[in-house]
């Protein structure tokens, strides 16, 4: 039986990237902070610990696994991300948990190690106009991400080439951009885009306001949980290092996704627009390396994610209601 380890298991994509490998057969072993929030683990193990603790990752990685998954990392929303006041937590944890994990893979062997990164690694005076972004992968250099997190993704990203290059680890990386869908955080601070505004038109009367950050003209791609599942394993199970983008390039305004979630929820509402942290004015996933190179594309449209994800948010809404 094959085994994999996910890093970062309690999290929104650690917990569906488990479902579908133990739905493939593998062994799983599952580590994080904490379990998933909105349901059990269906990892056949699944480890509390502290990543950034190296005798917590001798524990979790005791031995050879075919697949390792590395998505432990502290991150959330623009919200958590873009303000400023998590920079040096967000820079030393996720460092702290990539440095740990590239010495124990190297030091007890890994079939495959995969790597999530980040759109957010990418130059801010490549995404200055909103109709018109540059996230090709070869764009990254001279770098100039729009954060910390940012800084800290490109830092990990070099840090697992280099142990590819050192030492001959199977390194796969992948650049993620705006994963969204069921069972992800939705509210509290740490939430993306389209779980906040499921979250606001949820709770928000018909023909009522709901708040934008900004003036809703900077723009955004979102890939839907199922999507990125896929690109995932298509990336670690190739013979490809990257990076390589894995998103969508839907490009949508975050006004024009207020008004498609509006649509999605047959709830009529207005905007108002606030001061907020909002990243660069323009992101979109540039697909056409990971296309050429594995044959993979995103098949769903943004529309069709979204109906999954309000109905979700929009149920749990309803139960915290009743509370």
């Amino acid at each position: 039986m094959k085994t994999a380890l996910v890093l970062g298991a309690g999290g929104f994509i650690g917990s569906h990237l488990v479902k579908r490998l133990k739905a493939e057969g593998l062994f799983v072993r599952g580590a994080d902070l904490k379990h998933p929030e909105f349901g059990a683990s269906a990892a056949d193990e699944f480890i509390i610990g502290d990543l950034r603790e190296q005798d917590v990752v001798r524990t979790v990685y005791d031995r050879r696994f075919d697949e390792v998954y590395q998505l432990a990392a502290d991150m959330g929303g623009a919200g958590y991300i873009f303000t400023g006041e998590h920079d040096a937590d967000i820079m030393h944890n996720s460092a702290s948990i990539n440095l740990n994990i590239a010495d124990a893979a190297n030091k007890l062997g890994v079939g495959a190690l995969f790597y999530s990164s980040s759109a957010c690694m990418y130059p801010a005076y490549n995404q200055l106009d909103p109709g018109n972004p540059n996230c090709e992968e070869s764009s990254a250099y001279p770098a100039e991400p729009d954060s910390e997190y940012g800084w800290e993704k490109l830092f990990s990203e070099r840090l697992y080439l280099s142990y590819a290059r050192n030492y001959g680890m199977k390194v796969h990386i992948a650049r993620y951009h705006n994963i969204f869908g069921p069972e992800g955080t939705w509210q509290g601070g740490k939430e993306k885009a389209p779980a906040a505004v499921c979250r606001k038109i949820a709770m928000t009367q018909s023909g009522g306001d709901v708040e934008v950050w900004g003036d809703g003209l900077q723009t955004r791609s979102f890939l839907y949980i199922d999507e990125c599942v896929e690109g995932t394993l298509r990336l670690t199970r190739s013979d490809k290092t990257g990076p390589y983008n894995i998103g969508s390039d839907e490009m949508v305004t975050i006004s024009g996704l207020v008004d498609m979630v509006s649509d999605v929820a047959a709830k009529p509402v207005g905007k108002r627009f606030v001061p907020g942290p909002t990243g660069v004015r323009g992101r979109n996933s540039d697909n056409r390396l990971i296309e050429a190179e594995l044959g993979w594309r995103p098949s769903e449209p943004l529309r069709d994610g979204l109906a999954k994800t309000y109905a979700w948010i929009e149920a749990q809404v309803l139960a915290q209601d009743k509370v």
